[in-house]
């Protein structure tokens, strides 16, 4: 017997087009956001920059959905993800988005843990109690290019092919020197679908993004190449591995991309903002690489600073998006930029696109909403639909209980769980269409 869920899931994925956007109840359905949050909570999510975690003591935490993390530079200093759930009763233990100190501590028994994770002091316990078996939980982890990223189960996606793409751009423009300039949120009343479709698809520029458009040669039709050739200037090759099947391979994409005669930066005049990054910010004067790994991060280098996106659904219809600027690990606010025109571009970029995504939900809500045609010019947001269903076929057809396994409580001495991930392919979604009622 199938639960209602697994109805809901089938019937989605039956009602899937090819080159179509999503059916009306993968933007609304509850049961669809659910699953969807399954699907995440197992991937790879940018959780900071390494300029956060500098020093020993210093953590930050990082959330999606039910789940948080606790990235903390230890005693050793070696940078860890914690599950943050103290192993006493399950309370959260940092509450904050950051801070500093010698030991993590519980707030509501008081149980302590080194930085490491391991319990420091637990109150009155009976006799027996193994302080060693109940350290906080590891959490899979790793830092690409200064960029960290962790993940909320023991089997997330293999990084084999998408930590050396992003590598090379992050490095070439020194991001792991860099910090951080500034950030900023922006709470989108709209499905998160609807948000990264947006996001991967330059169609709507021309019309709802002139201040982009008017520097961006990804703005013009045809302008979206990707090459497997490197350039001289910046000795990147472009890649892309967003194939519709989940293959137990974490998505990615790094996609050099030229502004257009006048424009070295991303700046309302063309002039540059702030300090060169690396060596690309040297070398590659009118030239800027967009880039995402996993379903939830984005980034972009320019010569002269970085963005970084980090979108979190909230619920069926909320979705935040919280955007960093990085600059030079030297440049100093002021001196070297000026914060209002660093944030111009992503700042009136990203409100524009949250008026026009909430007008796209807000239609999608109507019962005269049927899935249209993607046009020629919305390639990545048709390559991230055809993967995102082929991830739902795989929940689908596993089964909540099986897709996510729970994380271990570690052994003393061990590390962080096994961070391979398995694969399915595209016969579950024929297999979840031919079960559709």
């Amino acid at each position: 017997m199938t639960s209602p869920r697994s109805d809901i899931l089938t019937q989605v994925i039956a009602a899937c087009r090819p080159g179509h956007s999503l059916p009306r109840a993968a933007y609304l359905s509850p049961e669809v956001f659910a699953a969807d949050m399954e699907i995440l909570t197992r991937r790879w999510i940018f959780a900071g920059h390494i300029s956060e975690v500098a020093a020993p003591g210093d953590w930050i935490t990082a959330e999606l959905g039910d789940e948080s993390a606790i990235v903390v530079r230890g005693a050793d200093g070696e940078v860890r993800a914690l599950a943050n759930v103290c192993r006493h009763r399950g309370s959260r233990i940092c509450d904050a988005a950051g801070g500093h100190g010698s030991v993590l501590t519980c707030s509501y028994h008081a149980w302590t843990y080194h930085l490491d994770g391991r319990l420091r002091g637990a109150r009155e316990m009976p006799e027996g109690f193994d302080p060693s078996a109940h350290g906080l939980k590891p959490l899979p982890i790793t830092i690409i290019g200064g960029l960290i990223f962790v993940a909320f189960a023991p089997d997330p996606p293999s990084l084999d092919l998408a930590a050396p793409a992003l590598e090379a751009m992050a490095r070439l423009y020194d991001w792991p020197g860099a910090r951080i300039a500034l950030r900023r949120s922006y709470e989108v009343a709209a499905n998160w679908k609807l948000v990264l479709e947006n996001y991967h698809e330059c169609y709507h520029c021309g019309p709802a993004h002139p201040e982009f458009s008017r520097l961006h040669a990804l703005a013009a039709p045809g302008a979206r190449v990707v090459s497997d050739k490197a350039d001289a200037l910046t000795g990147l090759a472009d890649v892309e591995a967003w194939g519709p099947a989940s293959d137990g391979a974490e998505v990615v994409r790094v996609m050099r991309s030229r502004l257009l005669p006048g424009f070295e930066t991303g700046s309302e005049d063309g002039a540059r903002l702030a300090p060169p990054m690396g060596e690309g910010g040297t070398r590659a004067t009118g030239l800027c690489v967009f880039a995402e790994l996993g379903f939830l991060s984005a980034f972009l280098a320019y010569p002269d600073h970085g963005v970084i996106y980090r979108f979190a659904p909230l619920s069926p219809l909320l979705t935040r998006m919280e955007m960093i600027w990085l600059v030079a690990g030297a440049a100093r606010e002021g001196d070297d930029y000026d914060p209002a025109r660093l944030s111009w571009l992503w700042d009136v970029t990203s409100l524009a696109d949250k008026r026009i995504i909430e007008r796209n939900q807000a239609g999608v809500k109507s019962r005269a909403y049927a899935p249209g045609p993607f046009s020629l010019m919305e390639t990545g947001a048709r390559q991230y639909v055809e993967r995102y269903v082929g991830e739902l076929a795989a929940l689908a057809r596993t089964g909540s209980n099986q897709h996510v396994q729970p994380l271990q409580a570690p052994e003393e001495g061990k590390g962080a769980p096994d961070r391979r991930g398995g694969g399915v392919g595209e016969a579950q979604v024929r297999e979840a269409r031919e079960k559709a009622p």
